[in-house]
Parts: structure tokens; C-alpha cells; sequence
């Protein structure tokens, strides 16, 4: 892992990665005042076919070392992935702001999405593998996912880059 001190100028020491990624493996809650501020909106960034960047918000649970998300394929955000799965994701918690870069995948292993279906049933959302076994389906999902059935995508990071408030500081890692 590549670390670069962001905070140099301010002689700010580096922030290290392990309490981070312990902190979102704890999970981070959309439900208002869990959060800073007030609640963690996790935003997805995809590239537009014409270049432009497409921001939205999205449910994600962080699981591994990894981001996971439901879309339908033919929301925006799942065709662009479909085209390009170059994306960016960004959470504020109290700790700290997050923002990562990766690659989206849709996950086409029936043991992962099952798996990953238990997660986010966990979590409160009351979804269940579709006949397929490859989507999940439920009676409701955020409007911005699309009509179901809702695809399984998982980013692995590639570089990172928090911003701390204490202690203070902002790194950035390339994995």
C-alpha cells in the first residue's frame, strides 16, 4: 500500500488505513442522526457515456474489504457500470470523510449474492433471492435502484482518501 500525507503542510501526521476500514466494517447507518452529518448518505459516482460524471445516492454496506450495492441494470448508474465500470464512492461518517475509487462488478456467484442477500437482510431490509438466484427482490427498494430485479455489485478499492477531524489529518492510500 502506497500512503501519501495529504496534511503535510499543516504538519498533520498520516492517518492510518486499519482503524478506517475497522470503523466501515462496523457498518454505517442511512437512518437519520446515526451519522455526520446527522446520517451517512453513501454517494456512488459512474461515468455518463459523453464523459460527464453521474452522482447518485445509494444504499452500501461495506463487507470484506469491499463496497456492495443493488441496481437494476437498467437504471443509469447499472448501464454506465455495465460500460464502464470505473466509479467512485463516498461516505461521511463521525470519524471521518471517505472517498474511494474502484471498479463496480456485478457479481454473478449464486453463494456471493445469497450471501450477500443474508447482509443486507441483516441490516433491515427485508430482500430475498429472485427465481434466478442471481437478484434479489423485495416489496420496496430505494426509488434510485430501479424496479427489480436488483443486481448485486461489489468495488474494491484501489486508492482512498479520508479526511479526519480527530485526529486531524487526510491521507491517501493506493492499494
Amino acid at each position: 500500500m502506497e500512503t501519501r500525507n495529504l496534511a503535510e503542510l499543516y504538519d498533520l501526521a498520516l492517518l492510518d488505513w486499519a482503524p478506517i476500514a475497522a470503523r466501515l466494517e462496523k457498518g454505517y447507518s442511512q437512518a437519520p442522526g446515526s451519522g455526520g452529518p446527522d446520517r451517512h448518505s453513501t454517494w456512488l459516482a459512474t461515468i455518463n457515456p459523453d464523459g460527464s460524471p453521474h452522482v447518485t445516492g445509494i444504499g452500501a454496506m461495506w463487507v470484506d474489504g469491499k463496497a456492495w450495492f443493488v441496481t437494476a441494470e437498467t437504471t443509469r448508474k447499472g448501464r454506465n457500470l455495465a460500460r464502464d465500470p470505473r466509479c467512485s464512492l463516498s461516505v461521511a461518517t463521525q470519524e471521518f470523510d471517505l472517498v474511494f475509487e474502484g471498479d463496480a462488478h456485478k457479481v454473478t456467484d449464486r453463494a456471493t449474492v445469497s450471501a450477500m442477500c443474508d447482509v443486507f437482510h441483516d441490516d433491515g431490509w427485508p430482500c430475498r433471492l429472485d427465481d434466478s438466484g442471481l437478484a434479489l427482490t423485495a416489496e420496496f427498494s430505494a426509488p434510485s435502484a430501479g424496479p427489480p430485479p436488483w443486481h448485486v455489485y461489489s468495488v474494491t478499492p484501489r486508492a482512498a482518501t479520508a479526511l479526519n477531524m480527530e485526529p486531524s489529518g487526510a491521507t491517501r492510500w493506493r492499494f
